[in-house]
């Protein structure tokens, strides 16, 4: 019996000729469905990254000392405080200072779709931090040298009020609900909840040493306050706005400076950076006991997440980049050079 060999066309290509190889399409490079906008006070730009390569894509050119810096609620453009006032560490003598270039004060607006800032509307005097109206139409800055919070006007690009909130005001938050805003004041050691409606500081609460920055869960019924020289956050109920409770974060306060906060979506994790502890402390919001704790880089102070709540991203001052961790096993997977003094985030999803 005799055997018979067929070749195919796909078996055969190299052996047989009218054969082709198929073409092979090159792999599609995936489409980052957010970006994480970094400022960097020291080379007064704004670093995007894109996640999908956790590299610096672009980086937009803004001003003078960019520190905070949020999104609008349909996030299509992104606010940026800058300030032309030098910069100064606690226990700096002012009177060796140079003189505040008062002109380059603003808050910076970028247009997402370009990265393009596009212009620089008032901010008060020295903004540092600010929040949005939950409609996107108002900003709420504090502006460190008046001990203030100016309410700024977007539209017409003015203040429309000032409020006295205690000296060195920081953190500003907007509650989940826009009704109330919150301000943190390092010198005072409290916090001014404002009452949007009636634009008046209607209670201050007593927190601590040295409060900087607010954080809501997502149905607003608790703040969170940290408390850098203390080495704790304050636990604080919304409805009866009262302290009830506080945090320990490590005996070291001299180490361990509670700084930047994010609660995860779901509510259910506090995120706390401690500055020079080089640490990022992952609280149950449920008991309000620490789950755990992991070295990040250099003084982490700007926080931020991942809109699926996977990753989370430091801002590294010193070090002059941004660490990546990835939430499933609480591990630094990638530090990312952005520009000089990284100091705030915003995770921006389209």
């Amino acid at each position: 019996m005799t055997r018979r060999i067929i070749f195919t066309c796909g078996i055969a290509v190299l052996l047989l000729s009218g054969c082709s190889k198929p073409e092979e399409k090159p792999a599609e490079k995936p489409v980052a469905t957010y970006h994480i906008y970094v400022t960097n006070e020291g080379s007064n730009d704004v670093s995007v990254i894109d996640p999908t390569t956790n590299e610096v894509a672009m980086t937009v050119v803004v001003g003078k000392r960019p520190r905070g810096i949020h999104a609008s609620p349909d996030s299509k453009t992104l606010y940026v405080a800058l300030s032309g006032s030098p910069n100064a560490g606690p226990g700096v003598d002012e009177k060796t200072l140079p003189p505040a270039d008062k002109a380059a004060d603003g808050i910076g607006v970028i247009d997402i779709a370009q990265n393009k800032m596009t212009k620089v509307i008032s901010g008060g005097s020295d903004p540092e931090e600010f929040s949005l109206s939950r409609d996107g139409t108002l900003i709420y800055v504090s502006n460190e040298d008046d001990a203030a919070a100016s309410i700024i006007d977007i539209a017409a690009s003015k203040s429309v009020a000032s409020l006295k909130t205690g000296k060195e005001p920081e953190g500003v938050a907007t509650s989940p609900d826009g009704k109330f805003v919150w301000v943190t004041s390092e010198d005072a050691g409290t916090v001014s909840i404002i009452d949007t409606a009636a634009r008046k500081v209607i209670k201050t609460i007593k927190i601590g040493s040295r409060p900087r920055k607010v954080a809501f869960l997502p149905d607003g019924s608790k703040a969170y306050v940290t408390r850098e020289n203390d080495g704790k956050f304050s636990i604080v109920d919304t409805a009866k706005l009262q302290v009830i409770g506080e945090v320990e974060l490590g005996k070291t306060a001299h180490m361990i400076k509670p700084m930047g906060m994010v609660v995860s979506p779901d509510g259910a994790k506090l995120y706390v950076s401690t500055g020079r502890g080089k640490k990022v402390f992952v609280v149950d919001t449920a008991t309000n006991k620490i789950d755990t704790s992991f070295e990040v880089g250099d003084r982490p102070w700007g926080i931020g997440l991942s809109p699926d709540g996977k990753f989370l991203y430091t801002a590294n001052g010193p070090s002059n980049d941004v660490s990546v961790v990835d939430l499933a096993t609480n591990t630094v997977i990638k530090k990312i050079k952005v520009g000089e003094r990284p100091w705030g985030i915003a995770v921006v999803a389209p």
